[in-house]
């Protein structure tokens, strides 16, 4: 059973929140979110801010809370392989109450279909707030390229 070790990134400006669906191997090697060297996550919020590409967590917490985001994920244990979404199974929801309750989040969405799904199923009957699907920034999804990713995320932009 692997366990969720990263804390939620908002702060009391934080409208929006994404959630991925489990950190990766190398997210949890070193405790923050989408740090695998080929995950479009920073490139695209980047590119959506205009904004040069965090390259330090310092950096990466600051785009982040800067422009009204909070960042988590929808499972906070489960059994994977690796970090493979496809093989999450047993998942047990993280904790979105304190989120909700200390940011005035308005909107929440989801960083590909697996964290859209698992949110479906295991958060939005807690929260009673749907979700919106992002293509995920993940390299398993090569059929989205950066551009295309670029456009779908730019609705972060909007509210």
């Amino acid at each position: 059973m692997a366990v969720h070790p990263i804390p939620p990134l908002y702060g009391p400006a934080s409208r929006t929140l994404v959630l991925g669906s489990f950190p990766s191997v190398k997210s949890r090697e070193a405790m923050f979110f989408y740090h695998h060297p080929q995950n479009r996550f920073w490139r695209v919020l980047a590119a959506v801010w205009g904004v040069p590409v965090p390259e330090t967590v310092a950096e990466k917490r600051a785009l982040v809370l800067d422009h009204g985001l909070a960042l988590w994920d929808v499972v906070a244990s489960c059994d994977i392989d690796g970090s493979s979404d496809a093989s999450i199974r047993a998942a047990e929801p993280t904790e979105l109450g304190p989120i909700l309750a200390e940011a005035p989040i308005t909107r929440i969405f989801c960083n590909g279909g697996t964290a859209w799904r698992l949110y479906g199923r295991l958060q939005q009957p807690r929260t009673g707030m749907p979700a919106v699907q992002l293509p995920s920034t993940s390299p398993a999804n090569a059929s989205w390229r950066l551009e295309d990713l670029i456009r779908a995320w730019s609705v972060l932009r909007e509210g």
